[in-house]
């Protein structure tokens, strides 16, 4: 859609963690990541990266990843990545296990614990040192917590044979406080803290994700926009993605070429007339007079969320019992989105004198999607 009308390669400011749009302008950020690559060199302990919802915790980690990627030597780190929920600590030993590629069912920890030891070691004979990343680190309860402390235990010939780095939000530091963590934190060789971009850097964050998709300076934002939108976002990479990119959507509907302070607060009133605020958070809304294409806008977006979650699960088979209670959550949370969304596209079709015939089509994917993930659970 817009990508094209501005000449973009790709979107600019999707959602998903891209390592090709990594900022290593933001000094936290840069710090983040020197400190995981510090850690892997030292092939040992827990790495901990903290930040708040959308501060970037993730791309950091996918920006590591891709480093081990293209490196010749990349066949000499063994990584997998673990998103947790609530696990308790034999869960927590199954999952690990899983995300390793290991068979895990109708295993007993006993068995389970060997069949990992063995597997490490088989590595490091071979060369190898293993890396576990563990995502949404503050869902952890402590006995799962000192599960992950005990796996570190395994050796061989002195040599540690697990590392792992711990990604969590703002509530992670404050379980690592905890008396009874002791024996977790001892084994913290480095940690570090993602804030929010500061104003300079947001706009640096903008122009880097645009430079990569080849902008050229047009649509131009004037210095007042970049301003507004550091106002609006509050320098948090996640919201300043989902402002830019309806930024463009909204350029693109409106043919300009230029973002001024007035577009960007057009634009953050449309959002809060959409129900939601730029900071991501719902608001309340009478307005009746959304327009039409707007209404498309949000419902394509709905059905890209739904979908992406249903791809997750279909890709990694072995996590669906894991992950099931999160995907029925959104589902749930879904689901009077498309009811509210049906009732207003009806509205405004009985008053439009031209009805958007790629409307009903949106509607009628997102209904037919909903459907079948419900079915397939």
């Amino acid at each position: 859609m817009y990508a094209d009308y501005y000449g973009f390669s790709a979107k600019p400011f999707q959602l998903s963690p891209d390592p090709r749009f990594f900022f290593d302008g933001s000094r936290t950020h840069s710090r983040a990541l020197a400190y995981l690559r510090y850690g892997l060199s030292q092939g040992e302990g827990f790495i901990v990266i903290t930040g708040g919802v959308g501060t970037g915790k993730t791309t950091v980690v996918k920006s590591l990843f891709d480093d081990l990627n293209s490196d010749l030597n990349s066949d000499r780190v063994i990584a997998a990545q673990l998103v947790t929920t609530q696990l308790a600590a034999d869960e927590m030993l199954r999952s690990v296990v899983a995300a390793f590629g290991l068979p895990y069912e109708n295993v007993g920890k006993a068995a389970l614990l060997k069949r990992f030891e063995n597997f490490l070691c088989e590595h490091a004979r071979r060369g190898r040192r293993v890396l576990l990343v563990v995502d949404e680190a503050q869902n952890l309860p402590v006995e799962a917590l000192e599960e992950l402390r005990m796996l570190s235990n395994f050796q061989l010939s002195a040599a540690p044979l697990l590392q792992s780095f711990l990604l969590g939000q703002e509530g992670f530091r404050a379980t690592l406080r905890d008396p009874a963590m002791e024996q977790v934190r001892q084994r913290v060789i480095a940690s570090c803290h993602l804030t929010p971009l500061s104003e300079a850097e947001t706009r640096a964050y903008i122009e880097h994700r645009l430079h990569v998709v080849g902008w050229q300076g047009e649509p131009h934002f004037t210095d007042e926009a970049f301003g507004t939108i550091y106002q609006y976002t509050e320098g948090i990479p996640r919201r300043v993605n989902v402002f830019c990119d309806r930024l463009l959507l909204y350029g693109f509907l409106e043919e300009r070429r230029e973002f001024s302070r007035d577009v960007v607060e057009a634009v953050e009133r449309e959002i809060h007339q959409d129900g939601y605020s730029a900071s991501g958070g719902a608001t309340q809304t009478t307005d009746g007079g959304r327009p039409l294409q707007r209404v498309d806008h949000a419902m394509e977006q709905r059905l890209a969320e739904l979908e992406e979650a249903m791809d997750a699960v279909l890709k990694q088979l072995e996590w669906q019992d894991i992950r099931l209670d999160r995907l029925e959550r959104r589902i749930q949370q879904l689901e009077p989105v498309v009811r509210v969304l049906r009732l207003e596209v009806a509205e405004v079709l009985r008053h439009a004198n031209n009805p958007l015939s790629h409307l009903s089509a949106v509607e009628e994917s997102l209904v037919s999607t909903s459907q079948a993930v419900i079915k397939a659970l």
